[in-house]
């Protein structure tokens, strides 16, 4: 395996050398003339009046977010608490062992097997409940929490910060949708490989309601879309990024520059997915707590530095909320920017994260389902707001930011807001970076990974030729000019929007089913404990 990646990398870099001198702005036309349709149709923008447009996609994406709160009856408040305890293991001996089978239940299960006699084979899955959170939010947690969040209060205005964290607590619900059914309807291999996300509850799911071929072409469209997904947004433009960052910190020269660093970022990458979730989740595990750690501290110094503006930085943040604040298309305006920039910053309703979060450990898929809604609090209420208070509180004088216009070096933006104060921050800024699009590239790995397993089949074979394929656009995205590549990749993972919602709605009564059985599941454990039932370690 190591001679042939070190002869695939001999082999690509010349092509590459030429291909970054001569091709890519024909890369780049090509694209523009064979997708641009592609991109123009996802990110339509219906327009409600001569002031203000919106993307239908977005529509989707709130739209599926309020109906799961209400129709799951606020699980992303009522179940918060419950989500804290579990990733702290709180319930870890039910969710492997059953809680009928370790607090004697005489009810039989649907086999009429009488439940204490059966023998306990444990929980199938291969990470554990703060594993699978980790990695999921490596791939949402980066660039957009940084750049993105700049970008939209440029646009927005203050106001936007409001709008941003609506869009997250509305988002928690739908990630404990899709990630509950990822979990339900996953496949387990003969070693214990997990495969799932909404490829499978597209194609069970649906065909136990008696839509199978409906499913099929939901689940079939959902892996396209996921695969060049993970090829774009999740991998090229992340190299990108974090390579044009490195080389303006370190004010590097030469063409070469941006090549040398992504068969760098390649062969780490390599490493990593090469041994599958368990490896991408112990490296998550550590990688993602550390650099989110370092950026909310860094945030909080500033915070605390400058906590007598605080409460000014919120009443502008609210009064621009409800007024707009001269911020063209006014209310609805700021509205839009917020709630775009939260729902596509934490890919709540996209279905990907249901992918990694398919492969824990647990007998009760509303276990995880009830952990993930936690993901678009941390990415978008706390880490994306944290960066919007910073902005907002260093620029109170206008002095790197004028609301109202956009900005397109979002990154900069941040890294200046937060050099005001901390003198120098931009070179760990720019460390974070290439941190968050590590991570955000070896999550999509799996996400993409998934997809092509589910077209063209399991084995070590074709889960080599997509790793192969994934390294090599790790190396093109750093260096080449990606223009219209990126903006089709986009387009290609909010498209996965569709055919998920569609099936998540659908499938609502069975996720709802889960939930209460898992809630069933802890009430036999408290009542157990309640009535002096030994712990599990002494059962065991």
């Amino acid at each position: 395996m190591k001679k042939f990646l070190l002869s695939f990398f001999a082999t690509i870099v010349p092509l590459l050398t030429f291909a970054q001198e001569t091709t890519s702005e024909k890369i780049d036309a090509v694209f523009t003339k064979y997708t641009g349709w592609f991109v123009e149709a996802i990110f339509y923008e219906i327009p409600f009046s001569e002031y203000y447009r919106i993307p239908w996609v977005l529509i989707v994406l709130v739209g599926g977010a309020l109906f799961f709160t209400i129709y799951f009856k606020f699980i992303n408040f009522t179940g918060f608490r419950t989500a804290i305890r579990v990733v702290r293991g709180q319930y870890e001996d039910i969710e492997k062992h059953g809680a009928d089978t370790l607090y004697g239940d005489q009810t039989p299960n649907e086999s009429s097997d009488i439940i204490e006699t059966i023998r306990d084979e444990g929980a199938d899955g291969e990470v554990s409940h703060f594993q699978a959170l980790t990695a999921a939010l490596s791939a949402t947690v980066g660039l957009g929490n940084i750049a993105g969040v700049a970008v939209a209060l440029s646009i927005g205005g203050p106001g936007a910060t409001f709008w941003m964290i609506v869009a997250g607590l509305l988002g928690m619900a739908s990630k404990f949708a899709e990630c509950t059914l990822g979990v339900k309807y996953r496949d387990v291999g003969e070693d214990g490989t997990i495969y799932g996300g909404p490829m499978y509850y597209l194609t069970k799911g649906l065909k136990s309601k008696g839509m199978g071929g409906f499913g099929k072409v939901l689940a079939v469209l959902f892996a396209i879309f996921v695969i060049g997904g993970s090829f774009g947004g999740g991998n090229m433009f992340q190299a990108n990024q974090a390579a044009a960052q490195f080389v303006k910190l370190f004010e590097l020269e030469g063409g070469n520059a941006g090549l040398y660093f992504g068969i760098v970022m390649a062969i780490l990458v390599a490493i990593v997915i090469i041994g599958g979730i368990k490896r991408i989740a112990k490296v998550t595990e550590k990688v993602v707590p550390f650099m989110a750690g370092i950026y909310v501290l860094a945030a909080l110094v500033i915070l605390g530095a400058n906590f007598t503006l605080i409460d000014d930085a919120f009443a502008l943040i609210f009064e621009g909320a409800f007024s707009g604040l001269g911020i063209a298309g006014g209310l609805v305006g700021v509205m839009i920017q917020g709630i775009r920039r939260g729902a596509f910053s934490n890919e709540a309703g996209v279905g990907s994260a249901a992918i990694a979060h398919s492969a824990v450990r647990t007998k009760y898929p509303a276990s995880e389902g009830i952990v993930a809604l936690l993901e678009p609090f941390v990415d978008t209420v706390v880490i994306c707001t944290m960066t919007a208070l910073v902005i907002v509180i260093t620029n109170f004088d206008g002095a790197f930011m004028e609301y109202g216009v956009e900005i397109t070096e979002g990154v900069e933006i941040t890294a200046q807001a937060f050099d005001s104060v901390i003198p120098h921050f931009s070179i760990i800024l720019t460390i974070a970076v290439i941190l968050f699009a590590f991570s955000t590239m070896i999550s999509w790995s799996y996400y993409g990974m998934q997809g092509w397993v589910f077209l063209f089949g399991k084995g070590k074979t074709s889960d080599l030729v997509y790793k192969i394929l994934f390294l090599f656009f790790v190396v093109v995205g750093a260096s080449i000019s990606l223009g219209a590549v990126i903006n089709f990749s986009d387009a290609m993972i909010f498209a996965m929007v569709v055919p998920n919602i569609i099936g998540v709605i659908l499938l609502s009564p069975i996720i709802k089913k889960e939930l209460n059985r898992y809630y069933k599941a802890i009430a036999v454990k408290e009542d157990a404990i309640d009535e002096g039932a030994e712990d599990l370690n002494q059962h065991l």
